[in-house]
């Protein structure tokens, strides 16, 4: 019985980091005007159109994108067996930025649906490199080389992206949006495209969360228990590539919550996927709404990308699990 009140903290502590997202910034607004702006909402006050026009929107987006990053690292970590992978690590959030860039600024392509499709494009690039790369040569497959592949691949695509911010400096600052990762700025239209990948990527993670649990145990000891192995590893990358291009589209490739995340939710639910994926989805929202309060009051009265602030938290994590995974061994 402790799983489900543990769901039900999360969600209420989901709901307690809406609220600061919502209410809190540069202009600080009440609850009760919080309230009044959804109950009975004045289209010529200043503070109801803050809330219904930019906050909502912003926070909505930071939970959408925190729970895809977080439930995509949790499956990449169980595929790959590998502590470390998360879609910033193996180059999917590179990938997924790179063709975007590309779109704006070779393609002059402005259209979020462009821009949706060109994510997905980049995200299956660059986990297909990565992968393949990692496969190849002695002892293939391995965490070890997989990662090394991610990070080879992720060096890549940002070299890449440099290369075309000098060349085409009239779109610097078009692109600068997508580097860092934010949520700042969004609004309704940004995210309505994407949620229907969204739901899907999410369907397919859930449903897969049983097979999960029997491939955690190994590839051998899955087959051997009848699992198409291969099946579900496509399915699996199907999934990651539909949240975590979604969340490029929309937010820019932000780093290491897709690491940070799973772990924490492993540490509180087990190794269960179906408790699992649910407990990564909403403490991924949580982190990531919490991040984006923090980067409005670090450099007050400016803000700081969300992208950053993980990054800050992300990186001590990051070392942390890659020395006890060396250790362990």
């Amino acid at each position: 019985m402790k799983k489900p009140f543990g769901l039900l903290a999360c969600v209420v502590l989901l709901c307690g980091f809406g609220f600061l997202s919502i209410a809190y910034g540069s202009r600080s607004i009440d609850l009760y005007t919080v309230w009044q702006a959804f109950a009975a909402f004045d289209g010529t006050s200043a503070d109801h159109l803050i809330v219904r026009n930019t906050r909502l929107p912003r926070t909505l987006v930071a939970a959408a994108v925190g729970a895809a990053l977080a439930v995509s690292g949790a499956i990449m970590q169980t595929v790959t067996r590998n502590p470390l992978a998360s879609p910033s690590i193996f180059g999917v959030n590179s990938g997924a930025a790179l063709c975007i860039i590309v779109a704006i600024s070779v393609l002059s392509i402005d259209s979020q649906s462009q821009f949706i499709w060109a994510a997905f494009l980049g995200a299956a690039l660059a986990a297909g490199a990565a992968y393949g790369l990692g496969s190849v040569g002695r002892g293939g497959g391995s965490p070890v080389n997989i990662t090394l592949a991610g990070a080879a691949v992720t060096a890549f695509a940002s070299s890449i992206t440099q290369g075309i911010m000098l060349v085409n400096g009239r779109s610097f600052d078009q692109i600068i949006f997508w580097l860092v990762g934010s949520v700042a700025g969004r609004e309704m239209p940004m995210l309505l495209p994407v949620l229907p990948f969204l739901a899907i990527g999410a369907i397919v993670c859930f449903a897969l969360a049983a097979p999960l649990n029997t491939l955690a145990l190994g590839e051998d000891v899955a087959r051997g228990l009848g699992q198409r192995v291969g099946a579900v590893k496509l399915g699996a990358a199907a999934a990651v590539v539909l949240l975590a291009g979604s969340s490029v589209a929309v937010a820019g490739p932000i780093a290491f919550v897709g690491i940070v995340v799973p772990h924490i939710a492993r540490f509180v639910a087990g190794r269960d996927h179906r408790w699992l994926l649910p407990y990564s989805a909403l403490l991924g929202s949580v982190l990531l709404l919490g991040a984006d309060v923090i980067a409005r009051f670090v450099a007050m009265p400016n803000e700081l990308p969300v992208g950053v602030v993980t990054a800050l938290i992300g990186v001590p994590f990051f070392v942390w699990v890659a020395r006890r995974d060396v250790h362990a061994k």
